[in-house]
């Protein structure tokens, strides 16, 4: 997938005293007539008062700059000598908004993550080292002019507050880098990404495919709304690719979707193959990642055409936010954004703040949660009061060996069966001093829940089994808290029981 491009349009800005925003710098130009340009996820701003991206500075009387003057203006003929500024001006450089062309030689997801769509290539002139919160809910046009430049689109503007943000795109540009992506459309939350993703890329009448290990309301949502615009389902196992193939050969199937790992057994598709499957029957693939995080696992290098999250998870971090993207090529991601703009589940500015500031510890979050998750997972296999552990780093998962391609992580989720009844598993998870009982997974705080409660209470016992939901079944989403500590509370929650 192509790099973002959006933070290329934000070149050095100059400075007068009667700005003039009636037409973009001289920098959109090169931009106006490429329909992706006024595509929702391009980062244009209004810039402060005395700002624009035409004339320099007025020259300053010699005898009147002082020391601090005269070493700027050195500064400033060493920029223009370099080839800044290219007409002789001399541009202002606004930390923060430094003009890079790509991001290729950032080598990490790490660094990416810090850095993408702000120091290098925010949109947003500021000083400020942390993205600006823009809390505003429309934005205005001086004159009626530059609405109809906007309408007509000889000029680019936000216009209401469901359509973008500055803040939220800042946010999806650095999500964009760290997924490989032409695009990405930030919702409210993950379910909010998954359904109108569903609703935008299956039409009226269509079929698609999914997996039998998923998120519930996912399923339930598409066992009962999907099937009110007459659009069916085929559910196959995550590894059955005879069954995928048998599906795509007997429907016209739009879209493959399914998680990789999946919730709540970390079953993993092979999205490479999976992928070319689908694209020789003119079906799209898209991967909800969330288990694995992008820094795990890169869906999109490896075949798929969308990838999906719940960001409330990894990405956020810290379980204080909910929301939920969608990355992939700018057509794709286009369509889901049309209706996402008429149903609304806008994510919030502060909440994309939230976002932003949870990605910058991302890659030490996963790394710790990896590597916890990966020393329990064994402890757990081998201690005689567990019957039986569900993670794609053990040898004993059913798609290991494929994880070992695809995935460089295996995530901090570790599911796992107690050697008992609902009512001993009740007594483990009580019995437990450090995670939390609540839903949810991927934040610096352990989480442990029993499916067959937390999720699955509403049904009975034999219709939670068809679903593989037995009642001594536990979740564990291992935090940030040190390995010792949590490896101490489990093995003595085991000797309760």
């Amino acid at each position: 997938m192509a790099a973002p491009t959006s933070h290329k349009l934000f070149s050095a800005l100059n400075c007068r005293s009667n700005p003039d925003f009636s037409a973009p710098p001289p920098s959109f130009n090169r931009r106006l007539n490429s329909a992706a340009f006024y595509g929702p996820s391009a980062i244009i701003l209004r810039f402060p008062p005395n700002c624009t991206g035409t004339a320099p500075f007025p020259p300053a009387p010699a005898e009147t700059l002082s020391s601090a003057a005269i070493s700027a203006e050195i500064a400033a003929d060493d920029n223009v000598s370099a080839g800044a500024g290219g007409n002789g001006a001399v541009p202002v450089q606004f930390s923060g908004s430094v003009d890079s062309s790509s991001y290729s030689f950032l080598k990490s997801d790490g660094s990416m993550a810090i850095h993408a769509a702000e120091r290098l290539g925010r949109g947003i002139v500021t000083d400020a080292i942390t993205t600006p919160v823009v809390n505003t809910s429309a934005y205005f046009f001086k004159k009626t002019a530059d609405l109809i430049d906007f309408k007509e689109k000889r000029q680019f503007s936000f216009e209401y507050g469901r359509y973008g943000n500055p803040t939220t795109i800042v946010l999806e540009e650095k999500l964009s880098a760290l997924e490989g992506a032409e695009s990405t459309l930030i919702m409210a939350s993950g379910m909010c990404a998954s359904t109108v993703l569903l609703m935008a890329l299956v039409p009226a009448g269509g079929h698609l495919v999914t997996t039998t290990d998923c998120y519930r309301k996912t399923r339930i949502f598409i066992e009962t709304v999907l099937p009110k615009m007459g659009i069916k389902a085929s559910v196959i196992d995550p590894a059955d690719v005879t069954a995928l193939e048998s599906a795509l050969e007997e429907n016209n199937v739009s879209l493959f979707f399914t998680e990789s790992p999946t919730n709540p057994f970390l079953r993993c598709v092979d999205i490479k193959l999976v992928s070319e499957i689908c694209h020789r029957k003119g079906a799209l693939v898209c991967i909800d990642g969330t288990f694995a995080t992008p820094l795990n696992q890169k869906a999109l290098a490896l075949g798929a055409d969308l990838v999906l999250h719940s960001a409330t998870k990894y990405i956020g971090g810290h379980n204080d936010v909910l929301g939920g993207y969608i990355s992939g090529p700018d057509k794709l991601v286009s369509q889901v954004r049309t209706l996402h703009h008429v149903l609304g589940g806008t994510l919030n500015p502060n909440a994309a703040y939230l976002f932003i500031r949870g990605l910058k510890t991302l890659h030490l979050r996963v790394q710790q949660q990896n590597s916890t998750a990966l020393r329990m997972a064994k402890i757990l296999e081998e201690h005689p009061k567990v019957k039986h552990v569900y993670y794609p780093g053990l040898p004993s998962h059913p798609e290991h060996q494929l994880a070992m391609r695809q995935m460089t992580g295996f995530g901090g989720v570790v599911s796992f069966e107690i050697d008992g009844d609902l009512i001993t598993t009740i007594k483990f998870v009580d019995a437990l001093k450090i995670p939390y009982i609540a839903p949810s997974f991927g934040g610096c705080e352990s989480i442990v829940d029993q499916p067959a409660i937390m999720s699955y209470w509403d049904l009975p016992q034999l219709e939670r089994a068809k679903y593989g939901i037995n009642d001594n079944l536990v979740r564990f989403s291992f935090g940030v808290e040190d390995f010792e500590d949590l490896k101490a509370d489990v093995l003595q929650a085991l000797e309760v029981i």
